[in-house]
């Protein structure tokens, strides 16, 4: 397997990244992949020459090896590697197609503004994209770790295991090379993979949280919008206070409104015609 081809790969997702993200990549990088290719392929890579059994009958050994192992740590682990960097692609494979969705966008519309601000922003598609590529992630990690269990019955390596399969003649007592160092390496790898399934879930409540805040965020802005324009709408029409009551001191200080001058000026001029036809008028009292 080239190693280098698979970091260059992953290489391109940690732009796209939150801390968690880059966390999670360098955890992989520096704690499986390394170990992986320095010290636990070689641990592993004469394993079945290793597995001996105290008879010489053809065929027992290869039999009771198949049956302890049916499928090496080793090849186990790279699989898992493989699989949990698939969905970290789907990002990537999304970003290149916002990418080639605007420059198509560009060539058609040379003036208009840009579909995305940021190709590699997660909004929208992309962020639910990401969404599900740490979910999935999350999920292989946790079926390997129970592939690894349900195969062989615990995280532990055993030194000697009884067997008696056929064509074993009878119950065969078979030895494990090197069942200490590899069983610090299998605990190792546990480890870091459940370091991997935390760091996951860590991200996943990071950008649910992050998201609900925004939410409430827009929430908050449009409510508080909403409540600007309402009271600038209260302010504009004066005659809609009209029905509060003044206080009479209030009214006292107050300028005289249109109706008082009209009430005023119209008591005025009917006292002065009332005078006038009182003074035109024959005095017949006298007579």
């Amino acid at each position: 397997m080239d190693w280098k081809t698979f970091q260059a790969l992953l290489s391109g997702v940690n732009k796209y990244s939150t801390a968690f993200g880059r966390v999670w990549l360098s955890v992989v990088f520096v704690f499986r992949v390394m170990v992986y290719v320095v010290a636990a392929e070689r641990v592993w890579g004469d394993e079945q020459k290793d597995f001996d059994c105290n008879t010489k009958q053809p065929g027992c050994a290869n039999v009771c090896y198949d049956h302890y192992f049916p499928i090496s740590h080793i090849r186990l682990w790279a699989l898992q590697l493989i699989f949990i960097s698939c969905p970290s692609f789907m990002v990537v494979m999304h970003v290149a197609y916002r990418d080639d969705r605007e420059r198509k966008y560009k060539i058609k519309n040379p003036d208009c503004e840009k579909l995305y601000a940021n190709t590699g922003k997660k909004h929208g598609g992309l962020w639910w994209t990401y969404l599900v590529s740490l979910f999935a992630k999350t999920g292989i990690e946790v079926a390997f770790l129970y592939i690894l269990h349900h195969i062989y019955e615990s995280f532990d390596m055993p030194r000697l295991v009884k067997c008696e399969v056929k064509p074993c003649p009878n119950v065969v007592d078979c030895y494990i090379g090197h069942p200490t160092e590899k069983k610090v390496f299998s605990y190792f790898m546990v480890g870091a993979s459940g370091l991997c399934i935390v760091l996951n879930i860590c991200e996943i409540i990071y950008l649910i949280s992050k998201r609900v805040v925004r939410i409430g965020n827009k929430f908050k802005r449009r409510h508080r919008s909403t409540a600007v324009r309402q009271n600038d709408y209260n302010s504009k029409e004066p005659f809609n206070n009209c029905h509060l009551a003044v206080p009479s001191r209030d009214r006292k200080d107050r300028p005289p409104s249109f109706k008082s001058a009209f009430k005023s000026s119209h008591g005025v001029s009917s006292l002065i015609m009332e005078e006038k036809i009182r003074a035109s008028a024959p005095n017949l009292s006298s007579s």
